[in-house]
């Protein structure tokens, strides 16, 4: 354990706070992150070989889509039927502290496995180079959805032509710190 709040301290701490709460007490678990236990590599390739150089270069080596250059961060959430953990690089899209999550699966009629994912475990890691931090996934829609959708295809410019392949609106999640508050 290294003190430092967690994410389901946070949330506690948070719904404590919250008005119509009766309990203002302030709940404390001693939980190293939100995503530990057993790692279950990707199926793919090129997600297995990237989370491996991202991850073992300390977020050095990695940091780029295959041979696109543009940047990406390591996302790691929790299964939701297996209860594994999974690891996902996602296309960096970040904005004060606060990131982006595309769920494009490349314009497919269906969502990626890890929108169902993160739906059912918003607690998830980000590493964004060198550095780590827990962080609560929340799915967004209308004008924040609309805002955010901007930013996400002024960051990888595919993600427009991803949305005109499929019929669906392609899911987006901001990632916030654990703990913040509005």
């Amino acid at each position: 354990m290294d003190g430092r709040p967690t994410a389901w301290t946070s949330l506690l701490q948070t719904a404590a706070e919250s008005p119509g709460v009766r309990s203002r007490q302030r709940l404390v678990l001693t939980v190293a992150m939100p995503v530990d236990g057993e790692y279950e590599p990707s199926p793919a390739a090129w997600v297995r070989d990237q989370v491996e150089l991202y991850e073992s270069s300390g977020g050095t080596q990695g940091l780029t889509l295959r041979d696109t250059g543009l940047p990406v961060v390591i996302v790691t959430n929790r299964g939701a039927r297996s209860g594994r953990v999974h690891k996902t690089p996602v296309m960096r899209v970040e904005q004060d502290g606060r990131y982006a999550m595309v769920a494009s699966k490349g314009g497919a009629p269906d969502h990626p496995l890890w929108y169902y994912n993160v739906r059912a475990n918003p607690l998830v890691e980000l590493q964004d180079g060198p550095h780590r931090q827990d962080m609560v996934a929340r799915e967004i829609s209308g004008a924040e959805r609309a805002e955010w959708w901007e930013r996400a295809v002024a960051a990888y410019p595919p993600y427009a032509e991803y949305q005109q392949r499929t019929a669906r609106q392609i899911p987006v999640f901001v990632l916030e710190p654990a703990g913040a508050k509005d």
